[in-house]
């Protein structure tokens, strides 16, 4: 395949399928033909070195490092890749933005770009670029990649954060499918615990886990952090009542969830502890690989829609940035237009089994959304997902506020009678108005 040109691998690829995975020397050619035909040439001897969040899904990973190895072949950049948790990419990002000293890249959770914005590589050319060549970003995504005019990180995916559930329980329990409304919810989770298979929310600092669902509950019931001009208006009665309304729940569930992270509840689930909780696809991704009966019964569902009348879903942004220090800007931006075209990125979510949701239109297409039902609710995530500034902005201060877990210390300490609301609400009004002073 050394004759291929721009032009025949394009006829060849639109034979091959939207979501057809080149693999083997097929897809080192295509590689080696993309590098050769990309507006951002690697800087000469550039090597780069990235850190992203843990996988949680390995198959994910595998495509992952098939797709980076394509590009080291093609590009003859090597790219060092680390692995951290949720929790731990976040500082280390921060440190180096600090001390100009570090990895290239950081892949990581919700708005971390915008806790140094100025930092940041400006990717606007290849923000551009992507979403021209692939349907446009939705919406949500556009939020958290740019800061005022300026691309400062490319949205890769999502992960959804959904409701996972067990049907027969869920079935013997009265409900034939998961509940829709809070009310309803509040009525099948106490019916749960009463028949002895209850469920949980992480309530410790659970960077996925613990900020969706707080913010779900918080959002549904009308409460908010700030209003559309940052001020902080978290002490009020909506917010009284989404932790009241957190209090109940959180007395249907199984006991322990305080001290749980991201980790705790996937391993309840598969070990039959709890039978309903927020995850991504990840639970049932691993159900079906070592735990079939359990895959076989459960599912997936949208969280239930509060008094506000709307959905309040908080799902996880993956953004990956680039640090300004880098000595290789254009290879780092090379390697972010390659992880996000069709060719690499189809079979790449593909192989992630519904744990990761684009933020380009164009790949609402691919076939994992269908090839099984358990998975279609994961597909539009991106597009009805909040951000984590609520009715706010999404910069710096609204990630200063998630990732020092403020909201979901909040709702913590009342749950589990630390404070009373009004202590709890106080405490967190304090410390976000000296984030968004």
């Amino acid at each position: 395949m050394t004759d291929l040109t721009r032009r025949s691998l394009v006829k060849a690829g639109t034979a091959l399928g939207a979501a057809a995975a080149l693999t083997g020397p097929a897809l080192l050619d295509w590689a080696k033909v993309w590098a050769q035909n990309a507006q951002w040439k690697p800087e000469k001897g550039a090597k780069l070195s990235m850190l992203r969040w843990k996988y949680f899904v390995k198959e994910e990973d595998d495509a992952f490092v098939k797709l980076i190895d394509a590009y080291s072949k093609a590009t003859g950049v090597p790219v060092e890749i680390s692995r951290e948790s949720y929790e731990d990419v976040q500082p280390k990002a921060s440190v180096a933005a600090n001390t100009g000293t570090g990895p290239d890249l950081f892949w990581g959770l919700y708005s971390l770009p915008h806790l140094f914005p100025q930092k940041c590589l400006d990717v606007t050319d290849v923000a551009d670029y992507l979403g021209k060549a692939h349907g446009g970003w939705v919406d949500s995504a556009i939020k958290y990649g740019k800061n005022g005019n300026k691309w400062i990180a490319i949205p890769i995916c999502y992960s959804g954060a959904l409701m996972n559930y067990r049907l027969e329980a869920s079935k013997k329990a009265g409900f034939s499918k998961f509940p829709t409304k809070t009310d309803e919810f509040l009525e099948y989770a106490k019916a749960m615990k009463a028949q002895g298979t209850p469920g949980g929310f992480a309530l410790g600092h659970a960077s996925g886990d613990g900020n969706t669902w707080i913010h779900w509950c918080l959002w549904a019931q009308g409460g908010q952090v700030v209003d559309k001009d940052d001020k902080v208006i978290i002490n009020s009665p909506e917010t009284v009542k989404a932790l009241e309304y957190a209090k109940t729940l959180y007395g249907y569930m199984i006991p322990g969830t305080a001290s749980w992270n991201d980790a705790s509840n996937n391993k309840a689930f598969l070990a039959k502890e709890i039978f309903w909780t927020n995850n991504g696809i990840s639970i049932y991704v691993a159900a079906k690989n070592n735990a079939k009966d359990i895959a076989e019964d459960m599912d997936h569902a949208y969280f239930p829609v509060g008094p506000v009348g709307k959905p309040t879903e908080l799902h996880l942004m993956y953004p990956i940035l680039a640090m300004k220090y880098t000595k290789y800007p254009q290879a780092c931006k090379s390697l972010m237009a390659f992880m996000l075209d069709a060719k690499n990125f189809n079979p790449w979510i593909e192989s992630a089994k519904g744990y990761l949701t684009h933020c380009l239109n164009e790949y609402d297409s691919n076939p994992i959304w269908t090839a099984d039902p358990k998975n279609t609710v994961f597909r539009d995530v991106a597009k009805r997902s909040l951000t984590a500034g609520g009715l706010g902005s999404v910069g710096e201060k609204a990630a200063t506020a998630i990732s020092d877990f403020v909201v979901l210390d909040m709702f913590a300490n009342f749950c589990t009678g630390r404070e009373d609301a009004k202590g709890a609400i106080a405490g967190a009004e304090r410390q976000l108005k000296r984030i968004y002073r």
